[in-house]
């Protein structure tokens, strides 16, 4: 692993150590701010392990990313999504 490897993935531990600090942010509303939440990071996780010749399937990047099984983390932290969370989501979408 090169230098710029080890950064990359301390930026990504960063970042799910932020996101796991901030389970207020629901992902509807980091989709509608910033086109990706949790599950995409999940997913992307998945693209990486198999672009290295691994297979991580979807609950295990998922857990990995919420730090507990997903069905765990949504029974604790997961909110209803507003009328406008979802009004702006299926906006965003139709563009």
């Amino acid at each position: 692993m090169d230098d710029s490897d080890k950064i990359e993935a301390a930026v990504f531990r960063r970042l799910l150590a932020h996101l796991d600090s901030r389970k207020d942010a629901q992902n509807i509303d980091l989709m509608n701010l910033a086109g990706f939440c949790r599950n995409c990071l999940s997913k992307w996780y998945m693209a990486a392990a198999d672009d290295a010749g691994l297979v991580v399937d979807y609950d295990k990047a998922r857990e990995r990313v919420y730090g507990m099984p997903y069905d765990q983390w949504k029974l604790k932290y997961q909110t209803s999504a507003t009328d406008k969370s979802m009004t702006a989501f299926e906006k965003a979408k139709s563009e």
